[in-house]
Order: C-alpha cells, then structure tokens, then sequence
C-alpha cells in the first residue's frame, strides 16, 4: 500500500530517498527526504543500519518532514531505526510526521511490541524441567496406547485380511527366526563369553582375600542364570533387531508402503508386526540359553587358568549351587523382553514421518527406550522373584 503526503502534488518522476545527518555535541540531527518505497529501500538500508548502530546515548531529531512517499518498506527502515537507537540508549524526537506516515509507523509499532516477549527472558530452568517432565508423561502415554494397540491386535491374531479371517504367514516367521535368532548367534556367544570371564576373574580377585576362591563359582552361576544372561542378550537383541525392525518399518512408511498395504486390503500389523514379535519370542529364550552356556563356558576358562579350579570341580560346585529354579529365573523373563523389543520397536517405526531425519531419530529412540524398559522389566522379576522366594 502507497501513501502520499496530504496535498501533495503529482510526479511523474521517481525521487531517490536521502539520508543527510549532522552531529553537533550529544545532538544527532538526521533529515530523510525523498520517495521512501519498496523500489528504493535498498539504497538507503545500509546508511539507517550504520546510524542506528553507532548512535550510543546521543540526543536524535529525527525529520521525517521532507519524504514524499511512503510505504511499509519505508516505515520499516524508519522504525527498525528507532529501535535500534532505543537500544542504545539514545532518546529520539520525530519531526515532521505526515498522517499517512503516522498510520505506518503506528502499525508497525504496534507489530514490533506484540513480537517482543519472544526476544525477553525466558521461563527459568524449574519451570522449563518440570515443562520437559509433562511433556515426556504425555508422550509416554501416547506410546503406551499405540504399544497396547499393537498387542492387542497382534493377540488377536495374524489377519493377514483385514476383518476377513485369519492367517498366519509361517514362511515370513521362519525368515525372521533366521534372521533375528540364527544371525545374532555368533555376536550373542562372543559377548557371553567375554562378559562370563569377566565376571569370574573380578570375583575370584576379591574372594581370593579370604580363601573362598571356590564361592566364584556360585557367583557366577547365579548372576549369569538368573540376571545377567537374559538382560544382556535382550540388551544386544534390542539393538541389533530392534533397530532394524524400526528401520525396515519406518522405511515402508516413508515411502507410504504401510498405507497400501491397507489400501489392498491387508492387515499392516499382520502383515509386518506380527511375524517379527512371533520370531522375537521364539529367539530370544534360546539365544538366552546359548548366552548361559557361552557365559559359564567363559567362566571356567578363566577359573581355571586364574585360580586353578579345574572344569571337572566347577561343574561340580556348580550342581549344588544352582536348582532348577535358578534357571527358569532368567528363562521367563525372555519372552516379555522380547515382546516388549518387538512392540516397542514397531510403534517407533510406525510414528516415522517423511524425512530421513525422521527415520534415524526414531531407529534411535527405538533402541533406547527398548533398552530402558527392558531393564526396568528384569529390576521388577527381581524384586517380584525375591518377594515370592522363587
């Protein structure tokens, strides 16, 4: 919108506009003059940023008294000024002010203050945690739904067809199996073993200052049955194919895959969720017991080498050490791990937008709160276990 001075007279000529200043003592004198209009602002723009940035605590008389013209782009330049002498401490007198120059400049005053509080302090750092804190809940709880969502039609059944019957796909259960459980084997048996040994030697270390090396052998088979076999496959499970279920899913949401599989008449969940979970509960307490091995199997070479107690008298110690109970301990926890990895990981890949950020955020988030709900889940067997004496 273009406004003109009242009674001004018409021109057929463009006027350039004109910055002229003259400072005398603390008293910064500066006239404008000339067509102050979107087509022109560029010529004057650098000359109003200097003078507002280098007038510091100075008196201003700002004459405004000999522009023609003026349009948003002009007030703008004219309060963008005055701003910026105000924040440097400097006091301005406007001069000369046309009606239609008054109706701009108050307008965009108006939208200068109204965009201030973004600029001031914000909320201090309790309100900003106890902010983060709700908003963490409510996504827990959105998680939540979406997680009972994918149980319970995951409980319902394979349905392949939406609403129309039943049916499970054995080939894509056997794939994952393969895939999840068979591929994971060699990593599961080398982290076992290693974290088997580890545990042997710092026990052996500290019990040797009393001469009950042999109670290392208790130790050990206690933990890795009961804890530690289980929590670390389901730690490595989530994330090797937690992530990937997240990757696989999300991906085929991004290229909107999912929706054309409903579109077709295709159950999404029987179609990509429910194969995955079937194929973690399977995997998982078996690769647990390969980790018990792995990791008793690592415990002996250690004990052996370490404090001299031969494979023959750690079995030994160790068929009075541990019942079958102590077995089951671990082995029940696996199949809930597993479904908490597997739904944890498609509600994560079901919540992928269409960016590639998307996807490695998600994949990441999958991974961690897999992790942390499964070893929440194992701290609560524990104490669930030991309430019961089990």
């Amino acid at each position: 919108m273009l406004f003109k001075r009242a009674g001004e007279t018409s021109r057929t000529t463009d006027s350039r506009p004109a910055v002229e200043h003259h400072e005398e003592g603390d008293l910064l004198t500066v006239r404008l003059s000339g067509w102050w209009i979107t087509r022109n602002a560029a010529a004057v723009d650098a000359s109003m940023r200097r003078l507002g940035t280098s007038a510091h605590g100075k008196r201003i008389q700002l004459d405004i008294s000999a522009v023609d013209r003026i349009d948003t782009a002009g007030a703008w330049l004219i309060e963008r000024f005055l701003e910026a002498a105000e924040r440097g401490g400097c006091t301005v007198e406007l001069h000369g002010k046309s009606e239609a120059a008054g109706i701009l400049l108050e307008a965009i005053g108006r939208v200068r203050e109204s965009s201030g509080p973004s600029r001031e302090r914000g909320p201090n750092f309790v309100m900003r945690g106890l902010e983060a804190i709700g908003r963490a809940i409510f996504a827990a709880k959105d998680d939540f739904v979406a997680s009972m969502n994918i149980l319970g039609a995951t409980i319902q059944g394979g349905q392949m067809k939406l609403g129309r019957g039943h049916g499970i796909n054995f080939a894509a259960i056997f794939n994952q199996i393969d895939r999840m459980g068979v591929g994971a084997i060699p990593v599961i048996l080398l982290m076992s073993t290693i974290v088997g040994a580890i545990v042997a030697q710092q026990g052996a270390f500290q019990l040797r200052y009393f001469g009950a090396d042999i109670f290392v052998v208790d130790l050990v088979g206690i933990l890795v049955l009961r804890e530690l076999g289980v929590l670390m496959t389901a730690i490595m499970i989530a994330g090797r194919s937690g992530s990937a279920i997240t990757a696989e899913i999300g991906s085929m949401k991004m290229r909107e895959e999912v929706d054309a599989l409903t579109v077709i008449g295709l159950n999404p969940v029987g179609v990509l969720v429910f194969p995955r979970l079937v194929a973690l509960v399977v995997a998982l307490p078996c690769l647990t017991i390969l980790a018990n091995f792995a990791a008793i199997g690592g415990a002996i070479g250690i004990t052996w080498a370490y404090s001299g107690i031969s494979p023959a008298a750690f079995i030994d110690r160790l068929r009075g050490a541990i019942d079958v109970g102590t077995i089951f301990a671990g082995l029940i926890k696996a199949p809930f791990m597993a479904m908490i990895i597997g739904i944890v990981a498609s509600v994560e890949g079901m919540k992928v937008g269409g960016s590639a950020e998307s996807l490695g955020t998600h994949v990441t988030a999958s991974v961690v709160k897999a992790i942390f709900v499964v070893v929440i889940l194992d701290g609560m067997f524990a104490i669930f276990f030991a309430q019961i004496g089990f």
